[in-house]
């Protein structure tokens, strides 16, 4: 557990704040693990709502669901490895032909969503309201929704008011932040560079963090040889090639413990 989220940690710096710097077993008060358990108990009602003559998907996870619309049975089997993808595939089984809209929520972090219905290309532009595609029909048994939600890695700045911030970015893959850690690219991450220019590929994780999508990319460090005994220096630092690992925020800190940072130099 965590009490804190902090979007930079050096345990060798925090070592006298009071905050952990590792995951914690349990704590003396433990107000706030109990929430895990509420969550589990609320996520269905959280993935799915109903209102007159409509059904509303909110969240994408392997699923199955039941309403009663005008009379009859709806049941939905909704398939999908979301968030590490952004495929999703909804199958409906009706109790005979029924009229009525299923509306899929559109992640805002999504610029080129699509779904198609029976294969057929939804035109989103005339069906989306308040960030929900809103699909009317008679729907029939075996009617299968497909919803593609792109996610290339993106680059994040902050507003230059935030001083902390300035000259770095963050990566961004679908709904996920990820991070920099100690355990894939060694001490003093502060020193890391990321190139405007670096090419960023999405590659399977190691088997500790069970495969999860990670970024690697080009980076580069200084030469810290010529700073032996030094402080300063006028010369411009010579800068050596290295290999970039980003993983997926919320798995930080399962490891060795170390340093990590969400915001990279550029």
């Amino acid at each position: 557990f965590f009490y804190v989220n902090p979007l930079e940690q050096n345990p060798e710096a925090f070592r006298f704040n009071r905050w952990a710097t590792q995951r914690q077993e349990w704590f003396g008060c433990a107000c706030c693990p109990p929430n895990v358990a509420r969550l589990l108990a609320s996520i269905g009602k959280y993935a799915y709502s109903q209102g007159p003559g409509e059904i509303v998907a909110h969240l994408y996870a392997a699923s199955r669901a039941s309403f009663d619309i005008a009379g009859r049975t709806v049941r939905l089997e909704q398939a999908t490895d979301y968030p590490w993808s952004g495929n999703v595939s909804i199958r409906l089984d009706v109790d005979g032909p029924a009229e009525f809209a299923l509306a899929l929520r559109l992640p805002g972090w999504c610029r080129r969503p699509a779904v198609r219905v029976n294969g057929r290309a939804v035109r989103l532009p005339a069906v989306t309201r308040r960030g929900y595609a809103r699909i009317s029909r008679t729907w029939k048994a075996g009617d299968i929704v497909e919803l593609s939600l792109p996610m290339p890695v993106e680059r994040v700045e902050a507003h230059p008011a935030v001083r902390s911030d300035a000259g770095k970015i963050a990566l961004q893959r679908g709904p996920l932040v990820y991070c920099l850690e100690e355990a894939d690219n060694g001490p003093n991450l502060a020193d890391l560079r990321l190139p405007p220019a670096s090419e960023l590929t999405v590659i399977p994780g190691p088997a500790e963090l069970d495969g999860a999508p990670v970024i690697t990319g080009p980076a580069l460090r200084r030469d810290l040889t010529p700073w032996a005994g030094k402080l300063y220096a006028t010369d411009r630092p010579a800068y050596v090639a290295c290999q970039m690992t980003a993983i997926p925020y919320f798995l930080w800190a399962n490891r060795a413990p170390g340093e990590m940072t969400v915001w990279i130099t550029e």
